[in-house]
């Protein structure tokens, strides 16, 4: 163990990744599909032996990696590390050409769950790699988002840090403003650099964290299995759930199989998603002690509840006459009214943990509701994403919640200018420092969205359809794209198993670079990269 420490972050990223080739492979046998599983296999083997004399050409490395080089390697971990993981797909998928697969593998681990193939096209054993490859995506966001980001400040850390560099809930007044000194036992040279490696901080984040994942996807998993899913379908789910990337071997609705039975198991699933407090680490996070008055578990329900209430209310308010399914009877009219609650209620919460799946219910809200494109309601909901720390994309519901307060707070010192704010060492730093960090990234954010769409449209794609693409990549929602209608483009090709009247695949080579680099900018945050410009960064 001791010398798996001692290697670089991305070496036993890669060896993971290796070893992870190895499941699809002995699925693909399984099947029968010999010749994909010998890819996998082979890829498994060729690519361990590879991080192994990495491993032993790095092991001794004359020094510490810098503090902010652990931002180095979250990118190349988003941008290099699909480079590796499409080498099996482009094998068993030969005309689809390496950067389409790297295009999918960057899709996959950035938990965007964006396609550029049709789902009844492509074999089950790389709808279970794609899968495989969004689940670890999800499993190093919650472990780099403790043992990466929060030491930086970054990925929403900055929101809750103390400006003081003291602890708010135990100290009054700062009593310097130098850092306090370590305890006794912590002085020892060994452990500082222990602190200081983020290798170190990996693996200990990772033992805590990666049983509670695991443990829930398998939880998951056999509950779809009981309520009918088939197996493949079941294990994609309860991956792309815990993950939020959406990754699922068919197209259509979330509860094909289960029902709403199945629905309720995936939205059960996917509250996890909206705090850190249901995830190991991440205690500074939190702002309440009962997760009752958890700003952002009480901010999702209150955006959730309203997006299905306006859903439900617009048939009262005169935009249709009749039921979706056209019954003249009062059971089947309220039937149909607590159908629509349910496709309003979780499409609402689906889109809002940027996970992306539509309730079989869903057509029966649109119709319900009367509005032609509802979809931009969900396309808010991914904008405004799940909790700090988690899985989900987006700019992040405390970041919302710091503005919100924040508006709150000014709208009372005008009817009240000599009033004062209370709540708490925490609510005031939320509506302060929180509030304008928080501003900053939503400018940020807002400038991404310009910047890609700006360089989406110069491939002659329609402003419409440019600005979902933007949308669904920076918020790690591919499946946005579907919820809205867009005007599709032929301009490539991704082999024969590509859908390129689905949004993606049918969009040319340079477009895609665009969109990839937007994924990845949505998952490691603008802050983050803006770190690496920063001149601290280069200083030795």
């Amino acid at each position: 163990m001791k010398r798996l420490l001692r290697l670089p972050l991305i070496v036993i990223l890669a060896g993971i990744g290796a070893l992870a080739m190895v499941w699809p492979g002995l699925y693909a046998h399984a099947l029968d599909q010999h010749e994909i599983g010998s890819i996998f296999l082979g890829s498994a083997g060729l690519f361990a032996i590879l991080a192994a004399m990495l491993g032993i050409a790095t092991a001794d490395r004359p020094e510490a990696p810098r503090a902010l080089s652990v931002l180095l390697t979250m990118l190349g971990t988003m941008a290099l590390l699909p480079a590796m993981l499409a080498v099996p797909f482009v094998l068993s998928q030969p005309d689809t050409g390496f950067f389409n697969a790297w295009w999918e593998m960057v899709s996959s681990i950035t938990a965007t769950g964006a396609s550029l193939y049709a789902a009844d096209l492509l074999p089950a054993p790389l709808h279970l790699w794609r899968a495989i490859v969004g689940w670890l995506g999800g499993l190093f966001m919650l472990v780099a988002a403790i043992a990466l980001l929060a030491p930086l400040r970054v990925g929403g850390f900055e929101i809750m840090s103390s400006p003081y560099g003291r602890s708010e809930r135990s100290e009054r007044l700062p009593r310097s403003a130098d850092a306090p000194p370590l305890a006794g036992y912590l002085s020892h040279p060994g452990f500082q650099a222990e602190l200081a490696d983020p290798v170190h901080r990996v693996m200990r984040a990772g033992r805590v964290v990666l049983p509670v994942y695991a443990g829930l996807t398998l939880l998951m998993w056999m509950l779809l299995l009981m309520l009918g899913e088939p197996g493949l379908l079941a294990l994609t789910r309860a991956m792309g759930t815990l993950s939020t990337s959406g990754i699922s071997p068919v197209d259509g609705a979330a509860g094909q199989g289960s029902g709403i039975m199945g629905e309720v198991v995936i939205f059960l699933f996917l509250i996890p998603a909206l705090s850190r407090r249901f995830w190991p680490g991440g205690g500074e996070l939190r702002t309440s002690e009962s997760w009752v008055e958890d700003p952002e578990l009480r901010m999702a329900a209150g955006v959730v509840l309203l997006v299905s209430v306006v859903l439900f209310a617009r048939h009262f308010a005169g935009a249709i006459g009749v039921s979706p399914s056209g019954a003249k009877g009062v059971l089947d009219t309220l039937d149909s009214a607590a159908s629509a609650a349910w496709g309003g209620i979780f499409n609402g919460l689906s889109y809002l943990t940027t996970t992306g799946w539509n309730s079989v219910e869903w057509q029966g809200a649109r119709n319900w509701s009367g509005l032609s494109s509802p979809g931009l309601m969900l396309a808010g909901l991914a904008m405004m994403g799940g909790g700090v720390a988690t899985t989900a994309g987006g700019v992040k519901l405390l970041r919302v919640y710091a503005l919100a307060r924040h508006s709150e707070r000014e709208l009372e010192r005008i009817v009240h200018p000599a009033s004062v704010g209370g709540g708490g060492r925490m609510a005031r730093r939320l509506r302060r420092e929180g509030a304008y960090l928080a501003f900053i990234f939503f400018m940020l954010f807002a400038s991404s969205i310009a910047v890609t769409v700006m360089l989406v449209s110069l491939q002659r794609i329609e402003f419409d359809s440019a600005t979902i693409l933007s949308v669904a990549a920076l918020t790690n929602t591919g499946q946005l794209a579907g919820a809205i209608p867009l005007t599709p483009t032929f301009q490539g090709s991704a082999g024969m198993a590509g859908a390129p009247w689905a949004g993606w695949a049918g969009l040319p080579a340079l477009t895609k670079a665009v969109l990839a680099g937007a994924m990845i900018v949505g998952r490691v945050e603008t802050l983050a990269i803006l770190a690496l410009v920063s001149p601290e960064y280069w200083r030795r």
